[in-house]
């Protein structure tokens, strides 16, 4: 079944796709996503892509890079971001109503709200996966074993209900993510992009070290698991942080999630709905990133890459259904989709993405 579909990979600081653009998955130039709220450069790199636009190269020298070649890593998605000072104070009845604040009763508004004039606590960003319709019709026999799975083995800090009319998963971003780096990070095209190590620079350093934050990504994320180390540490407004989300779990060229002693064949259980991962505020319900994984047959996207009017309409549904939630403000709306997608596609056809040497679309991640 998996062969019937194209995959295509969407960003945005919100969940308008009108207001999206096109990632060029591996290419190693990140894309640029800017609100009131947040300034991010993103990477997304997928191993074994197959997807559009169609020029994308199916793999990146990331995969080649440690630890990602012995983890057998299959996607990351790495973010660069400075987080802007909101322009009002947070509504702490809007914050109460967020169901996913419930697995840290321990913070009040006041706390909150008194931490968001100088930055984001790490009790707050949530970085994770959510729907705008219920999926549980859709869930397969053995759903919760692989979910007491994923806590166990992958992500002890992941809250959520996958039952709810609007279903959601999220960890706190400080124990999320893989890698964590206060400070600017590199880009290096023969990493693959934007490329985060655990640490930072030499400010970086002394923060992460006053705060009490081990130097190693596995032990930073078990340490972020305690509620006290959360609360010390802020994501501050106008500094730069860099982080990256990977594991070998999600293989998209086959469309399967692959757990230890569990493998669950995605497509059999799909409903149309794009995977979506977001970074977000708890207690504010704001988004600052989402990333969409979106499935199109391939019968309804053109020779260009450009999607037919039953792929629009598609989206057009699924963009009414996140009206109908709460997801998308009125006042978002008015961008068109086709001219993003064609500039989007234009500029991802002048870059240099490994497209001289055919081998490299054969699984050669291009480094010598």
């Amino acid at each position: 079944m998996a062969e019937k579909y194209i995959i295509q990979v969407t960003a945005g600081p919100d969940y308008d796709l009108d207001r999206h653009v096109i990632v060029p998955v591996n290419s190693h130039e990140p894309i640029k996503i800017s609100s009131n709220l947040v300034d991010i450069d993103l990477n997304v790199r997928v191993q074994n892509y197959r997807g559009l636009p169609r020029n994308s190269p199916t793999t990146s020298p990331y995969f080649s890079q440690e630890p990602h070649a012995s983890n057998n890593d299959q996607y990351s998605i790495a973010i660069r971001f400075i987080p802007k000072k909101p322009e009002s104070t947070p509504n702490s009845k809007a914050a109460s109503s967020d169901p996913s604040r419930s697995s840290s009763p321990s913070v009040s508004d006041e706390d909150t709200n008194e931490e968001s004039t100088n930055g984001i606590s790490g009790e707050d960003l949530q970085f994770g996966n959510d729907f705008d319709h219920p999926i549980r019709d859709r869930l397969p026999p053995g759903f919760s074993y692989a979910m007491n799975i994923v806590k166990w083995w992958i992500d002890p800090g992941l809250e959520g209900d996958a039952y709810a009319d609007q279903p959601y998963l999220y960890g706190p971003a400080l124990s999320s993510f893989n890698s964590i780096h206060i400070g600017p990070g590199e880009v290096d095209p023969e990493k693959g992009g934007l490329w985060a190590e655990e640490g930072g620079d030499e400010d970086g350093l002394k923060e992460r070290e006053t705060l009490g934050a081990p130097a190693i990504g596995k032990d930073r994320m078990k340490w972020a698991l305690k509620p006290a180390n959360k609360s010390k540490w802020l994501f501050q407004y106008g500094k730069t942080y860099c982080l990256d989300f990977f594991n070998p779990y999600l293989d998209f060229s086959e469309f399967s999630l692959r757990l230890p002693g569990f493998t669950l064949p995605i497509m059999k259980y799909w409903d149309g709905q794009s995977l979506r991962y977001t970074l977000r505020n708890r207690s504010t319900g704001k988004t600052y990133l989402v990333v969409c994984f979106t499935l199109y047959r391939k019968e309804d996207v053109n020779e260009d890459g450009s999607l037919k009017p039953a792929a629009l309409e598609a989206t057009k549904q699924y963009k009414e259904i996140a009206k109908q939630s709460g997801k998308i403000e009125a006042e978002t709306e008015g961008v068109i989709k086709d001219e993003g997608y064609e500039e989007a596609r234009k500029k991802f056809e002048k870059l240099d993405v490994g497209n001289d040497d055919s081998s490299s679309q054969e699984g050669n991640d291009g480094v010598d």
